[in-house]
This record gives C-alpha cells, sequence and structure tokens, in this order.
C-alpha cells in the first residue's frame, strides 16, 4: 500500500507546495491540506506505518527530517527548526519519539 492509496495525489502535491520554503512547514497545515486530518483512525495507523521508515514503530527525530519524502521522493528535508518543532509537539511522553497513537491525537488536535 501507497499513500496514494489512502491520499489523493493533487491533495499530496498542494500540501507539498505549500511548505516548498525551507521553515515553511506546519504539520497541521500539511495534515489539513493533504487531507491527512479528514481520515479515519485506522486510515491514519495505514499512514503512519508506511511513514515509520524503519517499521520500529515509533518515527524518531532522524526520520521526521524526510517527513516530506516519504510523500514525494523528490521533497525537501524538513530544516532542524522545523524536524525539532514537529517532533515537540507530536512527542506526547517526551521520550524522542512518535508513536502511531501520539501522531494520531496530534492530527485530530
Amino acid at each position: 500500500m501507497s499513500l496514494t492509496d489512502i491520499l489523493s495525489p493533487s491533495d499530496i502535491a498542494a500540501a507539498l507546495r505549500d511548505c516548498q520554503a525551507p521553515d515553511s512547514f506546519s504539520p497541521k497545515k500539511f495534515f489539513q491540506i493533504s487531507g491527512m486530518s479528514k481520515k479515519t483512525s485506522s486510515q491514519l495507523k495505514e499512514i503512519f506505518r508506511i511513514l515509520d521508515h524503519d517499521q520500529s514503530g515509533f518515527i524518531e527525530e532522524e526520520e521526521l527530517k524526510y517527513f516530506l519524502q516519504r510523500f514525494e521522493s523528490g521533497a525537501r528535508v524538513l530544516t532542524t527548526s522545523e524536524t525539532k518543532t514537529f517532533m515537540a509537539a507530536a512527542d506526547h511522553d517526551g521520550d524522542g519519539k512518535i508513536g502511531a497513537e501520539g501522531m494520531n491525537l496530534f492530527i485530530y488536535r
């Protein structure tokens, strides 16, 4: 399964266009534009599984830098500031990684 099986390719493209410039990435806005914020919990778990590149069950800071590239291989890498801000917002227990439940809570917040 790929992200385009769950999300519209045109919505993904629009979300990526919106944050092309460094330090312009807003997770909440990206989730809205891409359509992630309208998906069910089970769909979000599948999206999370795809985004969890090493399949550890968590997205660590190193993986999070490449978040946009999981949607399109040519997308930019998140800046250090964007990565740290995203991690701080979605890492609910402060362990330095985001689990599927934490991501779901963050998206729906």
